[in-house]
């Protein structure tokens, strides 16, 4: 995925690096694979605002995205590559031998009239899915489910990519983008190769309307506040935020503490993202 510089005709544009969209092959998207997609604006169900800084943006609508891949050995054919407003991946549409049409996570190296399938004994080819069991050490994969036939869960964003470590008995041991290695069941399916839009990371949005577009609304800094609103705020001057114990606005620690509270899972985790 090329990037494109704009010239700098105004400040907003100065420095603005965005995707030439050259792998996008099909600008509108499949009638039948779209759902509505409501704004919540970052309330919950009772109307409670839960994580801030959200609100507006451009309309969408969502894509239904094959995650699962349960249509074990049938080809299907990939008819366009798309712009989906809802990750940051590429989306493919393909068609299936026997008629039906799905969206997948477009992997690097998938083209138009690329032929796809899921299987056990499927080749080792980018877009292919196969259990996570059945694959070679070394493989790079993505899409991979975490519990067998609910779909994949992880490593779906641009550019990632996750790599098969070892098997032992009923598990495969991973290891995911964070570096994290982690033991999966064997039965989980996982997609070959990498996630396609490798570029999307060094894109420069360049103003910050176009970042309103997205959803997103500004963001105040806690030492611009007053003392009640924030633990940063007050101070004569400029003050900075009390270094090595910055605070959230509800004073809790930020900035580095660990915050994961899943216990249930801690088993399967071999090596951990932060151990060198």
């Amino acid at each position: 995925m090329p990037l494109r510089r704009l010239k700098p005709t105004s400040p907003g544009r100065r420095n603005t690096i965005i995707s030439d969209f050259s792998e996008i092959t099909k600008t509108t998207p499949e009638r039948s694979l779209l759902a509505p997609l409501r704004k919540k604006g970052g309330r919950n169900n009772t109307g409670r605002l839960t994580v801030r800084h959200r609100g507006g943006g451009h309309k969408r609508r969502y894509r239904i995205i094959d995650f699962e891949r349960l249509r074990r050995d049938v080809p299907a054919n990939v008819l366009a590559i798309e712009y989906d407003p809802n990750r940051s991946a590429r989306i493919a549409l393909v068609q299936y031998h026997d008629g039906p049409k799905v969206y997948v996570i477009a992997p690097e190296g998938v083209g138009v009239g690329t032929t796809l399938i899921a299987g056990d004994g499927v080749a080792v080819v980018p877009g292919n899915a196969r259990k996570l069991g059945t694959l070679p050490t070394g493989t790079y994969v993505h899409n991979i489910e975490i519990q067998p036939g609910k779909g994949g869960k992880m490593v779906r964003s641009a550019g990632t990519v996750a790599q098969v470590m070892a098997h032992e008995d009923k598990y495969t041991q991973v290891r995911l983008p964070s570096g994290e290695v982690r033991r999966l069941l064997s039965e989980c399916m996982a997609t070959i190769g990498q996630v396609g839009n490798t570029d999307h990371k060094n894109q420069k949005l360049g103003k910050a309307g176009r970042r309103r577009h997205r959803g997103f609304r500004p963001t105040v800094r806690g030492a611009a506040m007053s003392p009640r609103d924030h633990p940063h705020g007050g101070g004569e001057g400029r003050n900075g935020v009390g270094m090595p114990h910055p605070k959230t606005p509800w004073g809790k620690p930020a900035l580095g503490p660990r915050t994961r509270r899943n216990k249930v899972g801690d088993k399967f985790i071999v090596r951990r993202r932060y151990e060198k």
